[in-house]
């Protein structure tokens, strides 16, 4: 059986032209067919559905805040974008965007949950439960008590972590943490309710809450021997702490409970 002549160079070099020429113009063709349908009247957005836990955000005004930052319809939305523009709503902490064919997007927002102030004293600036600051209106909070916790910059999750975890053993002497401060020295200092300012010094939580604990067990039995209340003290001693009551001298406390002229 004769073998197959080969083509001349020149017919395959056409041959393979024209594929090409027909792949173009399929692609082409393809190319101005998706534009047409990207750009159909049945895609332009006619709705965003707005959901979540929302208290301090109203739904309807957040869509006409957001609505005319969007750009595109339906299929050619940047829903990056979209999510960036409702996270920049004071309050929203986190958006989740996803479409909803053929012309509908879904938003489900998640707020930050105000535990505590965050910096000076009178800064709008607030912690979430995540121990991340955020800024938001000081009047949307006001009637809210919540403690002021400050430090270095970074260091809200860690300021955080120690005043939940003090609460509770200032709140053995009926007293309540109002105020957490972290120097730029890693020096703690809390102010309670009454105004008493403790001095709890340095160091890892378990070491601040050890000498915290110890202050507890033994503050209550001394101020009511002298029938005052606690003005302020320090614990940044080995065994003991500093004391001052209102109207008493200043003393040192020393784990046997004995109360020492401080020199």
């Amino acid at each position: 059986m004769p073998l197959p002549v080969p083509l001349p160079p020149d017919v395959r070099l056409m041959n393979t032209v024209s594929v090409l020429l027909c792949l173009g113009f399929a692609a082409m063709v393809l190319s101005l067919g998706m534009a047409w349908l990207v750009h159909q009247p049945a895609f332009n957005l006619s709705a965003i559905r707005v959901g979540g836990e929302l208290t301090h955000n109203n739904a309807v005004t957040l869509r006409a805040n957001v609505a005319p930052k969007l750009a595109g319809n339906f299929l050619t939305v940047d829903l990056e974008a979209t999510r960036e523009a409702f996270e920049t709503v004071p309050w929203v902490r986190r958006a989740v965007v996803q479409r909803e064919f053929p012309n509908r997007l879904k938003v489900v927002l998640y707020e930050h949950k105000a535990v505590a102030y965050w910096g000076p004293e009178g800064d709008a600036r607030l912690v979430n439960n995540q121990g991340e600051v955020f800024e938001a209106n000081p009047g949307d909070v006001e009637t809210e008590e919540l403690p002021l916790l400050s430090g270095p910059k970074g260091q809200a999750p860690q300021v955080l972590q120690a005043y939940q975890t003090l609460l509770p053993l200032f709140e053995e002497m009926d007293a309540v943490l109002e105020q957490l401060q972290l120097s730029e020295l890693g020096n703690w200092r809390a102010q309670l309710d009454s105004g008493a300012v403790i001095e709890l010094g340095h160091g890892s939580l378990a070491e601040v809450q050890a000498r915290t604990r110890r202050f507890i067990d033994t503050v209550t039995q001394v101020a009511s021997r002298f029938g005052r209340d606690v003005e302020s003290a320090d614990l940044r001693y080995g065994s003991g702490y500093a004391l001052k009551l209102r109207g008493v001298t200043t003393g040192e406390i020393g784990d046997k409970d004995e109360k020492k002229k401080k020199r």
